[in-house]
């Protein structure tokens, strides 16, 4: 099928009618205050079976979805895709957001858009077999096994060792913001395989059963209430040569492309209060004459006009087939830097308001937001690095000084 405008044209009332007969539209009204639901939560404040049902629902429409050809519309149809475009695909993805679907999680994010677009670049043809179906429509979960308490930024620092058995790996350290590992079966694992050579090229990848016997997942309390992420602790943990994902030694590139996907996907779901919430909570307060509250407003939609407009073009860029760049370090950039701005200046519009649970709605849900944002300073790769990526590859800026390039893993102090 083509992505000309007519054939797009039908393509989109084909997804609307499906759409029609399963969900309701979302209410486009704005400034309507204190109906529905006032979550503006960054991150789940979800008990342990809330956050359960969360996912469960999310599986089941991304498993309709599937069956119906919109769960993997730019796929291959031999790996499960429905065989269109890039363009198609966004068709369907901006249609659904005028819907009351289902709410989603990360985990589910990761599952689909992560690692099993990873699996279907590196997996064997066993491994494609195997999974990349189960994780397309959600019916087996996976969480990434990245960060460590010494690696985070520097990601290739991981002390996570695979020691070579045979035909397995022994694998013994531990992970940590492991979001949603409690309700996942796989982890996307990076472990070091090689400490005699450096850091980057001693790497390896594997699909870890969370189900081994060494594994101990443990949910970590956030300031924002809920425990969506956590502590992975591998002690002896076997795992079988056949679930090595990747080249033995090339685990970082591997690593970089799940990376790279999670960044191709920032704010392209809704998380936190958004720029018409903000809106409404300044008209309800009264604020809206306020100089400087009308300047952050102002500030604030500009920001969010610029990003919607650099996610278009790194849009066109790709279905006119250019190569991947930085485009995605550049929209987690903007993307974190909006929720900070929204936060702020629904705290500025609050005022005492944002400090006390009162049971008014709309007020205290923004705390929510508020200490939320900052983690999305850190997550999917700090701003930091995210800056060296754009520094270097875009403005054609020196790479930052490293001691450690040349030197054995083992022998960088730590």
């Amino acid at each position: 099928m083509t992505d000309d405008v007519e054939d797009l044209d039908r393509y989109r009332a084909t997804c609307r009618a499906w759409l029609d007969e399963r969900m309701s539209r979302r209410d486009r009204a704005t400034g309507r205050w204190g109906e529905g639901d006032d979550d503006v939560s960054v991150f789940h404040a979800l008990g342990h079976e809330e956050e359960r049902a969360l996912i469960a629902g999310g599986q089941a429409w991304q498993q309709e979805k599937l069956a119906a050809g919109y769960g993997a519309i730019a796929w291959p149809e031999p790996l499960g895709g429905a065989g269109l475009t890039d363009v198609h695909e966004q068709v369907f993805r901006h249609l659904e957001a005028e819907y009351e679907v289902p709410g989603s999680h990360e985990l589910l994010r990761v599952t689909v858009g992560l690692v099993a677009p990873t699996i279907r670049e590196f997996g064997t043809d066993e491994q494609r077999a195997r999974f990349v179906r189960p994780f397309l429509a959600a019916e087996e979960l996976v969480c990434q096994l990245f960060s460590e308490p010494g690696a985070g930024s520097d990601l290739a620092a991981v002390a996570t060792r695979a020691d070579r058995d045979r035909d397995e790996w022994v694998v013994t350290g531990s992970k940590v913001w492991a979001s949603g590992a409690q309700f996942a079966e796989w982890g996307e694992l990076v472990a070091r395989t090689d400490p005699d050579v450096p850091k980057h090229a001693g790497l390896t990848t594997f699909l870890l059963p969370l189900n081994a016997p060494g594994v101990d997942v443990r949910p970590i309390r956030q300031m924002s209430g809920g425990s969506s992420f956590n502590e992975v602790f591998l002690d002896g943990v076997r795992v079988p040569d056949s679930l090595r994902l990747g080249p033995v030694g090339g685990g970082w590139k591997v690593a970089l492309t799940t990376l790279g996907f999670e960044r191709g996907q920032s704010g392209a779901k809704r998380v936190g209060g958004s720029w018409e919430q903000l809106r409404a909570l300044a008209a309800w307060s009264g604020r809206t004459a306020d100089p400087i509250v009308r300047q952050e407003l102002a500030s604030v939609y500009a920001h969010e006009r610029v990003r919607e407009l650099t996610r278009r073009r790194a849009d066109a860029a790709r279905q006119a087939g250019a190569p991947p760049g930085p485009e995605g370090s550049l929209a987690k950039l903007l993307w974190v830097q909006g929720m900070t701005r929204i936060g702020e200046a629904a705290a500025r519009i609050l005022g005492p308001r944002l400090l006390a649970d009162t049971g008014e709605w709309g007020t205290f849900a923004w705390a929510r937001h508020l200490l939320g944002a900052p983690g999305y300073r850190i997550a999917g790769g700090s701003d930091e690095i995210q800056r060296n990526i754009i520094g270097e590859r875009t403005l054609g800026l020196p790479s930052e000084p490293r001691i450690d390039r040349d030197v054995p893993w083992r022998e960088v102090l730590r």
